[in-house]
């Protein structure tokens, strides 16, 4: 045995070849990517950290994006479609409204027209059956007038007391008004007065005096022609005459004008007879 067996040996075991080759083979690689990334850009680029693979345009997939954009632009000309159809409906019934409403105007006037036209011939009918009326009154007011002319100052019997009763009727419908005395409008003693005035009766031209002319009667036993009178004797404030059946014609007040009533609704205080 040699002396120096049980030294160690201080030289190193010897590396494999092939391990060798292949670490410096990977250690070149790296320096000559360190070397290109270099030269390709400035000291301070930030290193590439990922890798984008771009994907290989196929003929399948060529077809399939033509689709995709004939598809877009289908839709895109439905969608332009549409828009035009709902401003031509929109158009449409703003016209439509439009004309109903200008149909409608039209018929309100039409009818308003109609109804306007129909007033006036309503009124122009009324008023001429309003001037016949005067007329006939009128001439039967001359008639009553000659009548009395020809008889004498005061008369008696039925004839007088028809005379002063058909001239009371042929003042129906006439206004009744304060102070009036005719020939359309009265109050109620100037119409007694201008009724017994055709008999040729001359009486006073207010109620206080005329509930005390002639003969006081009691209004039990009232004869056609009698003077009706309310209030006192003396001091009536309203005065009418009889004419038959319970009834008697007067210038009532202005909501009513001359006119017939029964006295069972509104009985006289007294009457007085001057026929």
């Amino acid at each position: 045995m040699s002396l120096t067996a049980h030294i160690p040996s201080h030289r190193k075991p010897r590396r494999n070849a092939s391990k060798i080759a292949l670490r410096a083979g990977v250690a070149g690689g790296v320096l000559s990517t360190i070397g290109v990334a270099g030269a390709a850009g400035p000291a301070n680029a930030e290193p590439v950290t990922a890798t984008i693979e771009m994907p290989t345009i196929t003929a399948e997939l060529a077809s399939t994006v033509a689709v995709s954009a004939e598809a877009t632009q289908q839709v895109a000309h439905a969608y332009d479609l549409q828009a035009q159809q709902d401003a031509a409906a929109a158009k449409a019934a703003k016209t439509a409204k439009k004309e109903k409403a200008e149909a409608e105007r039209k018929a309100e006037a039409e009818r308003k027209a109609e109804e306007a036209a129909k007033k006036k011939a309503a009124e122009e009918a009324a008023e001429k059956d309003a001037a016949k009326e005067r007329a006939s009154r009128s001439t039967e007011r001359t008639t009553l007038s000659a009548s009395a002319s020809v008889g004498s100052s005061v008369s008696t019997g039925t004839g007088s007391a028809a005379t002063v009763v058909a001239f009371l009727k042929a003042q129906l419908g006439d206004a009744y008004v304060m102070g009036a005395s005719g020939p359309n409008a009265w109050d109620c003693s100037s119409l007694v007065q201008a009724a017994y005035r055709t008999v040729g009766v001359d009486l006073p031209r207010v109620s206080q005096d005329q509930s005390l002319a002639g003969t006081q009667v009691g209004t039990s036993n009232l004869q056609v022609g009698d003077i009706l009178y309310w209030g006192g004797a003396g001091s009536a404030y309203h005065t009418g005459v009889y004419i038959g059946d319970g009834q008697y014609l007067d210038a009532a007040n202005p909501s009513k004008g001359v006119v017939i009533q029964d006295l069972s609704g509104y009985p006289a205080t007294g009457a007085v007879r001057v026929l």
